[in-house]
Parts: structure tokens; sequence; C-alpha cells
């Protein structure tokens, strides 16, 4: 698909369903097509074909074939293709997310759940793709006409998040909030000095965002922009910024540690908490 179409993992579940038709809106919104993937463990040489591979494929067929007609009808004309592969759930989305330009999951809270949703085949894709991915839950009861919601740390770079931020608003014709959340050490929530700090560091830091967004405001003017500096934990915060979004945007590190591949800690509190649809944009 050259880059531009967009990924999306079904295993059957409800929050599978809910990607696809997400990654259906998105499509139709960019123009582009939309790759159903359905992905298993590659069966043992001692599996009988008759038993279980022949019924199992079936199954993924009828599923893909189901879900991609469900689609079409949503939106005529879009190009919907369907695949079904055999070299492992991980290894497969992360081929495939890497061919297109956006990868799309179900997604419950960070649990021991199986499939594509985020459990351990979730977050093991998520923390190592290059591309964009976009988690998805079956009930979010979001509303997609809201605004797009982008966290900022001053930390890491945050043009590839602000990009991708500013691309959906515009696409959606939404507006856009980005929050910058200032975490107080654990000394400074003593009655006398939390005043003190926040006047001290809160300016600079307005200040600082403000002049971050100029440019995207001035590349995208038709998005109305919103800045918010707030104190307390940057995930929690940005779940509760975009409680009444349409989409949540984090930037998550590409570099891996010696544990290996990881999103990160707000990450993982906005993909636990968040129950608008959740971006998680790779940078360097």
């Amino acid at each position: 698909m050259n880059g531009e179409g967009i990924v999306v993992g079904i295993d059957g579940s409800d929050e599978a369903e809910a990607a696809a038709l997400w990654a259906a809106d998105e499509a139709a919104l960019r123009g582009t097509g939309v790759r159903l993937l359905h992905a298993r463990q590659p069966w043992p040489d001692s599996v009988s074909r008759v038993t279980a591979r022949e019924p199992e494929d079936s199954w993924a067929e009828e599923l893909l074939t189901s879900t991609a007609a469900g689609l079409r009808e949503r939106h005529p004309g879009l190009s919907v293709t369907t695949r079904i592969a055999t070299t492992g759930p991980v290894p497969a989305l992360v081929e495939a997310a890497e061919a297109g330009a956006l990868l799309v999951l179900g997604s419950r809270a960070l649990s021991g759940t199986a499939g594509y949703l985020v459990g351990s085949v979730g977050l093991a894709v998520a923390g190592v793709v290059e591309r964009p991915v976009v988690l998805v839950r079956a009930a979010g009861g979001v509303t997609p006409e809201g605004p797009v919601v982008v966290g900022i740390d001053a930390r890491q770079p945050a043009d590839a998040a602000l990009a991708f931020s500013f691309e959906e608003a515009a696409r959606r014709r939404v507006g856009l909030t980005a929050v910058y959340a200032q975490q107080l050490p654990f000394y400074a929530w003593g009655p006398a000095m939390v005043p003190d700090l926040r006047l001290s560091v809160q300016p600079e830091i307005e200040r600082a965002l403000e002049d971050t967004l100029d440019p995207w405001r001035a590349k995208y003017p038709e998005v109305a922009t919103a800045a918010s500096v707030v104190i307390g934990s940057a995930g929690l915060e940005l779940v509760r910024a975009g409680s009444g979004g349409g989409l949540v945007v984090v930037g998550r590190r590409t570099r891996r540690s010696a544990m290996g591949a990881h999103i990160g800690s707000v990450a993982h509190a906005v993909l636990h908490h968040s129950r608008a649809p959740v971006a998680l944009v790779p940078h360097d």
C-alpha cells in the first residue's frame, strides 16, 4: 500500500471490530485504503490439517470477508484488502505496519488478555513499530467530533506528535488542545510551597508551550488551538483533558532500552484509562 494505507489487526473481538470501523472512517478522511490482517501462530507439524488447521483458517477467512463487507457498506468505494498471516501475531503485525501509514488495534484496559488487545501482543507491537499506532476501545462512549488532545513533554521532541495531531484535527475539522503536565516533586506538596512553585514555573512553561505551538498554528490556521498547563501526573491529566476528545495523542520514543522496547509510563497510563482512541506516535 506504499506507506499510505491503514492496517488493522482482526481477531474476532468486539475491540478489533471497533478498530476496523475507526480505521475505515480514518481511511475515508485520508482517501486511502484499509488492509485487514488476521495473524496467528504457525501450526506445529504435529497438528492435523483436518482437525485444526482448515477449520481455523476457514473461520479467519469468513471473519475477514464479513468485516471487509461491513466496511465497504459503511464507506462505498473504500478499498479493503484482507490477509491471513501465519508467522505469529507480533512479527506479522509489525511487518504489515511498516508497509502502511498507520496501524490500528483493538484495546482494553491493561490486563491479561488474548488476541491483539492491549495485552502482551498489543504492547509488544506498539513498542516496536516506527509508524503511528492507534488503539481503539469497543465502547468508548466518545464523540468522534471532539477535539484532538495531544500531550507535550518538554524533555522530549514534540514535532512528530504535533504534526500528527494537527493533521488529524485538520482532517476532522475539529480543534486541538495541547496539554503540558508539570509533575511537582514530592516535597513540594507542603501547603506553603505549592503556591510558590506554581507561580514560579507555570508562566515560563506557558510561554514555552505557546512558542512550540506558534509555528503549527501558522501552518494550520484553520485549526482552533488551545494550550493547557496543568499540575499533576502527565498520564492522568492527559486522560482528564481528553475525556471529551475524539482522539488522544501521545509521543513514544523509538529507542529500545536494555530490557527491550517499551512505550513509557505516560502512554501506559493513557491506554489504561482513556475512553477515547489513543494514538502513539514514535519519535527519535
